[in-house]
């Protein structure tokens, strides 16, 4: 047993932080880097960079291909248009989103770190916006630079300076609309699970099970000789969205049965289909926290 005599008092009191207070907009801007590195793998282990890096890899493929074959073959333009290329490679592109959207969010909830977030000074509207800014830039990389490859390469293979720029300016504004519509719904999806796996599946059913069911009524709408529906049922699949609007604003070839483009009724439809969807599942990605209490 102890005595009076053993007895010891330590001041284990906290240290007073004496440097430069950053702010919300530092937190904010440290959330945002260190959401849109991990889309990537960046920062974590070797094992979580083959996956993101491997899918980067096969994106880029096309454009190079194209690009040898352009230069050696002699060809007057690229086979891919640019504002088609994201859906070219659209089941690449799914999946990576699949795979960095549950990155973001489920593992936030499944660990139940959120709190840490909002504890101070970022509040819930601060870090919806960060993971948002976040995935919507990691799409737009993932799908924007084959388009610079090829840009380049296009530049160098000689097929018309005007041409190639106009092209590829169309590409970047495609790629903004499909960026900010998919980063949305995939970040709204997978907050609603806090398991990983879970995450990537509801996403991928969600951006492949609407697409494949809506080719197969427009071909049927398309054989049945309804060809100005096609547009309108395009509104409920997101890719079909991206395609509907590409093709009817941006000059591209159209996705459709038949490459039938969207009217122009449709097509201004599509468009505000787009924005609607985005709103929304971004306004749902905000009331999930704030309702969660997460």
């Amino acid at each position: 047993m102890s005595t009076g005599t053993d007895a010891r008092i330590h001041n284990i009191g906290y240290r007073s932080y004496s440097g430069e207070r950053l702010g919300v907009s530092h937190a904010r801007r440290a959330l945002f880097t260190h959401s849109l590195r991990g889309s990537f793998g960046l920062g974590r282990s070797a094992r979580s960079k083959v996956l993101p890096m491997g899918l980067f890899a096969i994106m880029m493929a096309p454009a190079l291909v194209m690009v040898a074959i352009a230069a050696f073959v002699g060809l007057d333009e690229l086979p891919i248009e640019y504002t088609s290329y994201a859906l070219f490679m659209q089941p690449i592109v799914g999946l990576y989103i699949a795979l960095a959207a549950p990155q973001m969010v489920s593992l936030d909830l499944r660990y139940k770190v959120t709190p840490l977030y909002f504890s101070r000074p970022i509040e819930r509207g601060d870090y919806v916006a960060a993971k948002y800014a976040a995935l919507s830039s990691a799409i737009f990389l993932f799908v924007a630079l084959p388009l610079v490859i090829a840009y380049v390469g296009g530049l160098l293979a000689e097929l018309g300076f005007a041409d190639q720029t106009k092209g590829f300016a169309q590409g970047l504004v495609i790629s903004v609309v499909f960026s900010l519509m998919h980063a949305a719904i995939a970040l709204w999806v997978a907050s609603l699970t806090p398991r990983r796996g879970f995450g990537v599946a509801a996403v991928i059913g969600v951006l492949t099970i609407p697409y494949f069911a809506v080719t197969a009524i427009q071909a049927v709408a398309y054989d049945a000789g309804s060809e100005e529906t096609l547009g309108w049922i395009g509104i409920f699949s997101p890719g079909s969205v991206i395609d509907g609007i590409q093709s009817a604003f941006l000059g591209g070839t159209s996705g459709y049965p038949f490459e039938e483009p969207p009217t122009d009724i449709a097509g201004v439809a599509l468009l505000a289909t787009a924005v609607l969807v985005t709103v929304a599942c971004y306004l749902l990605l905000g009331r999930r926290y704030r309702k969660a209490g997460l």
